[in-house]
C-alpha cells in the first residue's frame, strides 16, 4: 500500500482523544441523573469508597478507566509512528482499526452493556494495537542500529 501524508498517522490518536471526551460526558450524563433521582448530594461521594456505596450505574465511569488502559499503548505507538515515519496506509488503517472497535467497545458498555460484544470488540482492539506494535518493531529493526554520535563533547 502507498504512502500516507505523515502526520495522517496522528489523526486517529485525536479520534481516541474525542471518543474519550464523549465518554467523559456520558460518565457525567449518567451519574448527575442517578444523583438527581437518589437525590445525593455532591459531597456525599467524597471519596471513591462513597461513590461505590452510593452509586449503581458505573457503566460510563468504568469506560473512563479503561481508555486510560490499552489506549496507552496506542498513543505511544501512533507518537513513536510519526516520529520514524511509519505512517504508510497499513499503520494508518490499523490505527483506525483501533479507534473504531474501541468505539464500538464503548458504546455497548456506556449503553446496553453486552458482556460478550463488549469483550469481542476489546479483543479484537487488542489484536490490532498488537499488529501495529509488530510493524514498529519490523520498521525499527529494519532501520537498523542507531548510528552513534560522532561529534565531540
Amino acid at each position: 500500500m502507498g504512502a500516507a501524508p505523515a502526520t495522517a498517522i496522528l489523526w486517529p490518536a485525536v479520534a481516541m482523544a474525542g471518543l474519550t471526551f464523549l465518554v467523559w460526558v456520558r460518565l457525567y450524563q449518567l451519574r448527575l441523573g442517578e444523583m438527581a433521582r437518589k437525590r445525593i448530594r455532591a459531597q456525599a461521594l467524597a471519596s471513591a469508597a462513597d461513590s461505590v456505596r452510593l452509586l449503581s450505574d458505573t457503566r460510563a465511569s468504568d469506560n473512563f478507566r479503561n481508555l486510560f488502559e490499552l489506549p496507552v499503548l496506542f498513543y505511544a505507538g501512533v507518537l513513536l509512528a510519526a516520529h520514524i515515519g511509519v505512517s504508510d496506509m497499513v499503520s494508518l488503517a490499523l490505527a483506525w482499526a483501533f479507534v473504531g472497535l474501541r468505539a464500538v467497545r464503548s458504546a455497548v458498555h456506556c449503553t446496553f452493556n453486552h458482556v460478550m460484544m463488549r469483550f469481542v470488540a476489546y479483543v479484537q482492539a487488542t489484536l490490532v494495537l498488537i499488529a501495529a506494535w509488530a510493524r514498529l518493531a519490523f520498521a525499527l529493526a529494519a532501520a537498523g542500529p542507531p548510528i552513534p554520535n560522532s561529534r565531540p563533547h
